[in-house]
């Protein structure tokens, strides 16, 4: 029962209907369908008696298709409450219309054509129509109406997806991979020490130098100072002075 409510309290409203009307529909079928009526003849004189008919007690095709079908979307809307992945052609809204149509179809076939029963010489059946087979036809009209409903307002589901296999040899690297992540500090060492390890594994993961590779000098270079000599060589541009 607790499986049951959290099935109910899951689905849609229009799902909600859709499992009202398939169980309206099955419990129709222990309502009187059929009147049967023997009338024998005893010393000449007709007797006739009167029964009524359950759609299990006059069992045939479409009795048997309106019990699959209440018990298949019933079977369906429990399955999808519970999320479990399948997928249905046309969606679930289009199933439970054409299921409803379906029934409506049948029942109301069973209208026009009673089943036969079985009689003798002696005693002649006749076969009727009683109100419970009317419910039923107005149960499988509510539930096409409902798979109407579920298919305007349902979304396209995604696509089922297969899990992909890993080779062994992947799937232990990731599991040491991951055990390594989620390896503990070495007992003892303080969060500094820890720090300090750590860094040197990165420092001696990184390749060393190479081997004839100098220091580049820097640019642009220094500008070079001039002696004294240098500077008394410099000409002059000014006049030399009078008497010269």
């Amino acid at each position: 029962m607790t499986r049951l409510a959290h099935a109910w309290r899951a689905i849609e409203p229009e799902q909600r209907l859709a499992a009202l009307t398939a169980l309206g529909l099955f419990a129709s079928m222990f309502l009187p369908w059929y009147s049967k009526t023997n009338t024998l003849v005893v010393h000449g004189v007709p007797k006739a008696t009167a029964t009524s008919l359950s759609a299990f007690q006059a069992f045939s095709f479409v009795e048997a298709a309106v019990l699959l079908v209440s018990a298949g979307v019933l079977t369906m809307l429990f399955a999808r409450a519970e999320q479990r992945a399948f997928q249905l052609p046309g969606g679930d809204g289009l199933i439970v219309m054409i299921a409803g149509g379906w029934c409506a179809l049948l029942i109301f076939y069973r209208l026009l054509d009673k089943p036969s029963l079985q009689s003798s010489e002696r005693i002649t059946a006749t076969v009727g129509v009683e109100w419970g087979i009317f419910l039923a036809l107005l149960f499988a009209l509510g539930l096409t109406y409902a798979g109407t409903r579920m298919r305007a307002l349902e979304r396209p589901e995604p696509p089922l997806r297969r899990a992909r296999r890993q080779s062994p040899g992947h799937t232990r690297q990731a599991r040491a991979r991951r055990d390594e992540a989620a390896a503990p500090a070495p007992f003892g060492l303080a969060d500094d020490e820890t720090a300090v390890i750590a860094a040197e594994q990165i420092r001696a993961r990184k390749p060393a130098p190479t081997a004839g590779r100098t220091e580049r000098e820097r640019y642009p270079p220094a500008p070079a100072r001039s002696s004294p000599a240098s500077e008394g060589e410099q000409l002059s541009f000014e006049d030399p002075p009078p008497g010269n």
